[in-house]
């Protein structure tokens, strides 16, 4: 293992290495969301009647819709994981024989991306088993007020939990964790982007899955779930912005429920 007792995180990268790394993460993420929108706009021209919602799903319709999610997990997840990847790259920066800093921050966000394609491919056979059984409508909401209002108590009671926590300070502070397992090979770069983002994973799960209470196309939702994530992990935990999420969603379950 790398020797990090000298890699100080504060030092920034190079004007041009830096402008370089956040371009390209703002054009990967800028496309993920292009075709999102795009997508939403051909969903509602399109006649429901032959949206795969309303019939067996065939593999293309499988492909399609992991695609969709895969796009959906990049354009929500990667603008969150900002502060990790500002930190990584200064520890890419300052590590000896670790080559480009850029390139090695790239590995790192591949191996992020990695674990939220890994989800991508769950919520994609979670939707299929939802669309059989009639539970999600063709604009790819829940159809179900108790399963819709179930999601909501879940998610707020997750909050709650000690798991919660423990993830999520991990993503609020995660500078320790990667300077003491930073390596300057491209397979520990993946590994650590893969670690990192199972505590993400962990952190934001279950609020995910609310994509199917809102619509799994609804952008203003998408943007809503997307920014209550990026400030959990931005705003410390001593302002309890989870507790707030919390009782939030648990009151909307239980409002789901009573107005059902």
């Amino acid at each position: 293992m790398t020797d990090t007792r000298g890699i100080n995180t504060r030092p920034r990268l190079r004007t041009w290495d830096s402008l370089l790394l956040w371009f390209s993460i703002a054009l990967v993420v800028g496309l993920a969301w292009a075709y999102l929108i795009r997508l939403a706009d051909s969903m509602v021209a399109m006649d429901m009647g032959s949206m795969p919602v309303m019939r067996a799903w065939s593999p293309i319709d499988y492909v399609l819709m992991f695609i969709m999610w895969a796009a959906m997990m990049v354009g929500m997840m990667v603008p969150t994981a900002f502060r990790s990847v500002t930190i990584y790259s200064r520890i890419a920066n300052q590590a000896k024989n670790a080559g480009s800093p850029v390139a090695a921050t790239y590995w790192f966000i591949l191996g992020y991306i990695l674990v939220w394609t890994g989800f991508s491919l769950l919520a994609t056979l979670l939707q299929g088993i939802l669309a059989a059984l009639g539970i999600l409508s063709p604009m790819m909401v829940s159809t179900s007020a108790y399963f819709g209002a179930g999601l909501l108590i879940a998610a707020g009671v997750y909050q709650l939990t000690p798991w919660k926590d423990t993830c999520l300070q991990h993503c609020q502070s995660p500078a320790m964790f990667l300077a003491g397992r930073f390596s300057p090979r491209i397979s520990g770069g993946i590994k650590l982007g893969i670690h990192h983002g199972a505590y993400c994973l962990g952190c934001c799960w279950l609020v995910m899955t609310l994509l199917f209470v809102g619509g799994v196309m609804n952008l203003l939702w998408i943007a809503a779930i997307t920014g209550f994530v990026f400030l959990e992990k931005l705003i410390p935990m001593r302002f309890g912005v989870t507790r707030i999420g919390a009782i939030l969603m648990i009151t909307a379950g239980v409002g789901y429920l009573v107005l059902a």
